[in-house]
């Protein structure tokens, strides 16, 4: 049985001709999800889905009935379950921003995307990113302004600091990286520092980029580019790494291969081969999926391969994001740190792959 109801079309995402006015919509309560015409990017375009015979009112009572998501006036996008999580908002981040750039949004000037927007698009990781707008550079000094779906940066872009993803016009990786790491604290420059890194970016010319960048507002990007490697698997080992530079604890090897009885072993850090960190993202266990298995099986798993690195006369400690989240980490690792005689009891000295943040914290007269 159908019921009529009013529907606010620009709140249900589609784009009236005229005047906005509220409208009678028919919605179905066996409403599923019918074929929606879909472009090259996965999205919905109001012109399309009406050629395709869908009404206005159809693809309103599909928003209201948490089928599809608004992204622009206009334009949709199916809801899965992809866009979950942290990782779902910024793939969501992503559609949304090929939307404002493909759509009349982005106005007659073709501007590029940016900062992390344009990390969206390259795939790199982020801790935490502000995704209430999308972001997109002029290219010149001027032209930067704020609105309700966009954040316009007037700022000059030489011809190497663009580039195409998937036929979108973004900054480079390098580019990217620095803009992000240069508008958030420590921990996130470091994460996403170390994932351009592990995408292949080039860390002469992010140091170079920093170079012309104040310094005032780049002083984390700064302090992390020296600090940064590729080996991080996750945003959590970032963040980890980067509570570990806080806390001045020694700086630990990662992704060390064991070899067990069972086969080599991967860990996230290690102390001398004497102490083992991990860290349990609960997407962590998805990536050690194989074919045909449960989360379940995973965790079994990888309770086997931690007995077999104990076995080698090693202590595994693990922590989760609600430890990164409530900065327990450094007080997690220091009892361990001196247990196994990595630091002294009350650890006044620096492992050598500490000096680098010394000197620089010096030379930025930060102690």
């Amino acid at each position: 049985m159908s019921e009529k109801v009013d529907v606010d079309l620009n709140r249900c995402g589609v784009e009236p001709r005229g005047p906005a006015r509220r409208r009678s919509c028919m919605t179905d309560s066996t409403l599923g999800l019918p074929g929606y015409p879909l472009d090259e990017f996965g999205l919905i375009r109001r012109g399309a889905a009406k050629t395709a015979a869908f009404s206005d009112n159809e693809l309103c009572a599909a928003v209201d009935r948490g089928k599809l998501i608004r992204l622009v006036p206009g334009v949709l996008v199916p809801r899965t379950t992809q866009f979950d999580g942290h990782a779902g908002a910024q793939a969501l981040h992503r559609l949304t921003s090929i939307a404002v750039v493909t759509s009349e949004l982005s106005g007659d000037t073709p501007h590029v995307l940016s900062h992390v927007s344009a990390a969206t698009m390259h795939g790199l990781r982020m801790l935490k990113p502000n995704l209430s707008h999308v972001h997109m550079t002029t290219g010149r000094r001027s032209g930067g302004s704020v609105r309700s779906l966009r954040h316009l940066h007037g700022a000059p872009l030489s011809d190497d600091e663009v580039t195409e993803v998937d036929g979108i016009r973004v900054t480079s990786i390098e580019r990217t990286a620095v803009d992000v790491a240069s508008s958030g604290d420590f921990a996130q420059a470091l994460t996403v520092l170390e994932a351009a890194l592990a995408l292949g970016a080039d860390r002469a010319k992010m140091s170079e980029i920093l170079g012309s960048r104040r310094r005032r507002g780049a002083q984390h990007a700064r302090r992390a580019l020296p600090l940064a490697n590729g080996l991080s698997q996750s945003v959590g080992e970032s963040w980890s790494s980067a509570q570990m530079y806080e806390a001045d604890l020694p700086v630990p090897r990662q992704q060390h291969r064991f070899v067990c009885p069972s086969g080599t072993y991967e860990t996230d850090f290690d102390w001398d081969g004497k102490l083992i960190g991990e860290f349990d993202g609960l997407a962590k266990y998805g990536r050690l999926l194989r074919e045909g298995e449960s989360p379940e099986d995973a965790v079994v798993r990888e309770k086997l391969r931690e007995d077999e690195l104990r076995g080698l006369d090693t202590m595994v400690v693990r922590w989760i994001w609600a430890t990164l989240e409530r900065r327990l980490l450094a007080d997690l690792l220091r009892p361990w740190l001196v247990t196994y005689e990595i630091i002294p009891p009350h650890h006044g000295s620096r492992s050598p792959a500490y000096f680098p943040l010394i000197d620089f914290n010096k030379r930025e007269g930060n102690g």
